[in-house]
């Protein structure tokens, strides 16, 4: 078991806190449209920041755990690539300014890092008091990966998801954008901006993505602490990694039904994992190492069958896969992820 003091606790998520000020304070003084050179920066600055954190965590705690965390980091950097999808059709579909993206995705990442961190917390409660929950995550984990498989070629109704539709009946809006502003005066009243919209849809769909990406990198790993490092420097890197590869995402034409193939493995592995412990020892169990090994291979095949075919194919575009069919009449009720 990982032993982790009060002090290291402390001290990593104020590193966390203090890369979310850092963001937080760029995009409030200064709004700008991210260019390719500034995006690839940060990028590299956030992949080095968790892949150091990695080092130590190898070279304090031992190999296992070091494995672990690197496991767990890379199943969520891919999963945060498909949130980048829907990200991309928010953006698009509430016209948001591109000098107004940046702070978007900075308050998106901060309600998801608060969303993850509790549903963390609940989980790993509950698989130390019960472990049957093994298996409830594992079959969560294989239904989400059926679904997203059936439906890797479509995209989320994201204006008629059920969070935003009740925004707009509780809250009165506005129109139009009035710079980076949440809330204006208009008529006499305070009413809400379309940014305060956008921030409620990406809230919302993060809240959906955590359901399958909080049992899946506990399919890695039943440490709390390397989840949660494992989740939070895979979203700090969200925001730059957005700007950098937007105009790539189309290009990731498998990526859906990559990411359907690893929830699914991790779910095979929690059953494995639950049966070994519950039922008998004799029931063999996927080590870390492998499902490392595995996803990696899942992913580099994904990404080379995709650029292959848009090679081939220039028409064909990418979707980020949704958990149920959209409707023509969007009668959905906010389901489609």
């Amino acid at each position: 078991m990982l032993e982790i003091d009060t002090l290291t606790w402390v001290v990593t998520v104020g590193l966390i806190l203090v890369l979310l000020a850092v963001d937080l304070v760029l995009a409030a003084v200064r709004p700008h449209k991210v260019g390719f050179a500034e995006a690839t920066a940060w990028s590299v600055f956030y992949i080095l920041v968790a892949v150091g954190f990695g080092i130590w965590m190898w070279t304090a705690h031992g190999s296992e755990f070091g494995t672990e965390y690197f496991a767990g980091y890379i199943v969520e950097k891919s999963l945060s690539v498909d949130n980048l999808f829907v990200f991309v059709i928010i953006m698009t579909t509430f016209a948001v300014p591109e000098e107004h993206q940046h702070k978007v995705l900075t308050f998106g990442i901060v309600l998801a890092l608060v969303m993850r961190a509790i549903f963390i917390a609940v989980g790993a409660t509950l698989l130390s008091l019960f472990s049957f929950m093994f298996l409830l995550f594992g079959l969560l984990l294989i239904f989400t990966a059926v679904q997203l498989f059936r439906h890797r070629n479509e995209d989320p109704d994201v204006e008629n998801n059920a969070v935003v539709r009740t925004a707009r009946r509780l809250l009165p809006l506005s129109t139009e954008y009035r710079g980076g502003k949440l809330f204006a005066r208009e008529n006499g009243r305070r009413v809400g901006t379309p940014l305060l919209i956008v921030l409620v849809a990406i809230g919302g769909i993060d809240l959906l993505f955590a359901l399958d990406s909080i049992p899946a990198v506990f399919g890695v790993t039943e440490e709390p602490f390397i989840v949660f490092a494992a989740n939070a420097f895979a979203l700090l890197g969200l925001r730059a990694l957005f700007f950098l590869v937007k105009g790539l995402l189309d290009r990731l034409v498998y990526l859906s039904a990559g990411l359907a193939v690893i929830l699914g493995f991790i779910g095979v592995k929690l059953i494995l994992h639950w049966a070994h412990v519950d039922l008998s020892p004799d029931v063999p169990e996927i080590p870390t190492p492998l499902s490392l090994g595995v996803i990696i291979a899942i992913l580099v095949v994904v990404t080379v069958a995709s650029l292959l075919k848009t090679r081939r194919d220039p028409a064909a575009k990418a979707h980020p896969g949704s958990l149920r069919a959209r409707r023509p009449n969007h009668e959905e009720d906010g389901g489609a992820r």
